[in-house]
């Protein structure tokens, strides 16, 4: 999309109307048909050359959504100039149009209808907006009110510095004919002022910094939770960033199956690579379904300014379990001695039974 916008802008370069007659605009990079360099009084150097100042901080966090503020100011200059005729051998007429060819040509340091894209050069910094307009800029002049560019910064930036590249595109006037029919005390009579604009374009590199911050990592979870049960969860916490994290106090937000009165742990001072272990009491839902589970848990704590902040969301991996065995289920110890109770009375019948026939025997 940034493309099109550009191919668009460089396509709509447009003829200025001079005070006299203008005419005239590059196509394909051609001369304008007019063009007759046998008559061009001068070939001049120099353009615009346009710089850029980031206005406000360019210090941020990770997982900042930002705006850049960017100041553009047209430093450009003439840097020198050839005569292309003879002065000696130019009439009266020629005088006054290789007088006014200067002064047109003095113009050409205009940088007209600049276009600003901004690019970030890493993938950890994510630029939301397209192309800016940033208006005419004539040699001095800067911007009325800075361009804008929407940032954000991933979540997984490192501290450090991250180049971006600003690109600008502009017309300005690359050549300027004049002709005319005579020279009279009034100036000179049906002048004609051919212009031939042409695009530049300016590639501007500048950094942006991630600041250094504490960032947290679960390293380990241990716990024994079970449906209609209350379990100890141990959680343990590691900073993973580049900053000391004083004070940090950890808080889990307890969803179904589970629930808790005891949501938030002291984690203490952790500095760069220190771990803590994180505490919380759990009752677990009677119906709760013995598989994986996540807990969704924050770190608030006061980074090196004494300001306080707090994490992204960190996610603890835990699961409820089956209940173990304890012992001889009591269901099954009445079935036993159920079953003991028949054998006997039936061993005590058959006894009687078969007792009382061999003694008729005898």
């Amino acid at each position: 999309m940034k493309l099109i916008y550009t191919c668009f802008f460089m396509l709509c370069i447009f003829l200025f109307v001079m005070p006299a007659q203008a005419e005239s605009v590059a196509e394909n990079n051609a001369l304008p048909e007019h063009f007759r360099f046998d008559e061009n009084y001068y070939t001049v150097y120099g353009g615009p050359d346009l710089s850029a100042t980031l206005v406000g901080d360019d210090e941020f966090y990770r997982g900042d959504s930002v705006v850049l503020n960017i100041n553009l100011m047209n430093k450009g200059v003439i840097t020198g100039f050839r005569s292309e005729t003879d002065g000696d051998d130019l009439d009266t007429l020629e005088q006054k149009l290789q007088q006014a060819e200067m002064s047109y040509e003095s113009q050409r340091t205009t940088a007209i209808g600049v276009v600003a894209v901004l690019t970030s050069l890493d993938p950890a910094i994510d630029v939301k907006s397209g192309p800016q307009e940033a208006g005419t800029l004539a040699s001095g002049d800067e911007t009325s009110s800075p361009v804008k560019f929407n940032i954000e910064i991933s979540e997984n930036a490192h501290a450090g510095e991250y180049p971006m590249l600003l690109s600008l595109y502009y017309g300005y006037q690359k050549n300027i004919e004049v002709s005319g029919d005579d020279e009279t005390d009034l100036g000179i009579t049906n002048m004609d002022v051919g212009i031939w604009y042409d695009v530049g374009s300016q590639n501007i590199t500048f950094p942006i910094y991630v600041k250094d911050a504490a960032e947290f990592e679960v390293v380990n979870v241990s716990s024994h939770l079970v449906a209609g049960e209350e379990g100890m969860l141990y959680v343990t916490y590691t900073n993973i960033g580049e900053e000391v994290a004083e004070d940090a106090t950890v808080r889990i937000s307890a969803a179904d199956p589970f629930s808790t009165t005891d949501d938030q742990a002291y984690l203490g001072t952790l500095e760069p690579g220190d771990s803590a272990v994180a505490i919380f009491k759990l009752k677990v839902d009677d119906t709760a379904i013995a598989k994986p589970y996540a807990i969704n848990s924050e770190v608030r704590y006061d980074d090196k300014d004494g300001r306080s902040r707090i994490s992204d969301n960190i996610k603890i991996r835990t699961e409820i379990v089956e209940p173990k065995s304890t012992g001889f289920p009591i269901r099954n110890a009445f079935a036993l001695i159920g079953a003991v109770v028949v054998i006997a009375a039936g061993s005590y019948f058959a006894y009687r039974r078969f007792g009382s026939e061999e003694k008729g025997e005898e």
